[in-house]
């Protein structure tokens, strides 16, 4: 092992290093054994052991620290023509003390930097893992959109009865399966929607947008969806008793999307005979939203992790989601340069709510 960190120092790159740290060892030398002993340059002894932690690591630098404390406390008796002093022994210890904490600090931050360096070479592994996955799962999802398409034309196609005649039960079969796919078809345009904003942000067309017509909309989709739940569906304007239009300036088909993960979250998490409620709030600078259900809530330590990508929560609803409705909803509010938020409600139930900023130029409208 000797021989070979020997035949290593006489590489030319260890070489040159060897040399220049020798070279300083020897310039002190001369400094510290032609002057008096009363005169401590062994202090600088410290740089040659910072080259040698720097250049050699850890055992380079232990040795370079015990030659420097040898030949610092050897110069009390070389040349040995003068009287060694309690005051030079103090100081030559205290150079002694300082070189010795120099090689344990150098070595602890040479650690702590390749730790750094170690943990920089995971990260950056992992994120390229991450980069590869989201790749794969963007382009397994794009894949699978067109024979999903293809299946349901079909299907639609046997409904018609292209094919021949079909029973009636045989058209509730295919109405189940029509379903069936038409949610895995809106499940994987919504993960093709979530890696696209994610690499390339949302794109947004913007026009002036009325989220009391957008929630009206979107409620009167849903409303079979909550008769089956068996929940009541509504849409208020706050404490007036007059509709009111809430203008921002936004993507109407992209806030649509909004409403409907909102609303659909809602239903499935009420119980039956249970309440859903939009209700549409005006405020001097922004437009709020606010969606309110009678479910049993929002456990306190899910509050975190709501609005993270495929995160389903705990939760009794009768229906699971895929856990990007809300992700998505984060995504395209926070395209409006708005904010999104849940909390709980008393004495149960959960409220989702956002707001967007008012449309400056509403009066135009209005007219």
């Amino acid at each position: 092992m000797v021989l070979l960190q020997a035949k290593s120092l006489f590489r030319k790159p260890h070489f040159v290093k060897f040399s220049a740290i020798l070279g300083l060892f020897i310039v002190v030398i001369l400094m510290e054994f032609s002057t008096p002993t009363d005169y401590v340059f062994g202090y600088l002894y410290a740089g040659p052991i910072l080259l040698s932690n720097s250049w050699f690591g850890r055992i380079a630098t232990f040795q370079a620290t015990v030659v420097a404390v040898c030949l610092t406390i050897l110069n009390l008796w070389i040349p040995g023509s003068e009287v060694i002093k309690a005051s030079t022994v103090a100081s030559r210890a205290i150079a002694s003390m300082a070189l010795i904490v120099t090689g344990v600090l150098s070595d602890r931050i040479h650690r702590s930097q390749d730790a750094i360096v170690q943990q920089q070479v995971k990260l950056e592994a992992q994120e390229q893992l991450v980069e590869l996955r989201e790749d794969f799962a963007s382009t397994l999802t794009h894949d699978l959109k067109t024979p999903l398409l293809g299946a349901i034309e079909t299907i639609k196609a046997f409904q018609q009865e292209k094919f021949g005649p079909v029973l009636p039960a045989q058209q509730k079969v295919l109405a189940t399966m029509a379903r069936s796919h038409e949610t895995s078809l809106q499940l994987v345009e919504t993960l093709l929607d979530i890696y696209r904003n994610d690499t390339e942000g949302l794109k947004l067309d913007l026009t002036p947008v009325d989220l009391t017509s957008l929630a009206e909309e979107v409620a009167s989709s849903l409303t079979q969806l909550a008769a089956n739940r068996r929940v009541h569906l509504s849409v208020s304007c706050g404490d007036s008793d007059w509709r009111q239009s809430l203008w921002v300036q936004g993507d109407a088909l992209q806030l649509q999307r909004v409403f409907n993960n909102l609303l659909v979250n809602a239903i499935n998490h009420s119980r039956r005979g249970g309440r859903v409620e939009v209700v549409l709030e005006s405020q001097a600078s922004h437009q709020v939203v606010k969606i309110l259900d009678t479910g049993a809530g929002i456990q306190s330590e899910q509050f975190s992790h709501l609005f993270e990508r495929f995160y389903q929560g705990h939760s009794d609803r009768q229906a699971k989601g895929s856990g990007l409705g809300l992700y998505l909803s984060r995504q395209i509010i926070e395209a409006h340069k708005g904010i999104i938020w849940a909390e709980n409600r008393v004495p149960s139930g959960a409220m989702f709510a956002f707001k967007l900023p008012v449309y400056l130029f509403q009066s135009s409208l209005t007219v």
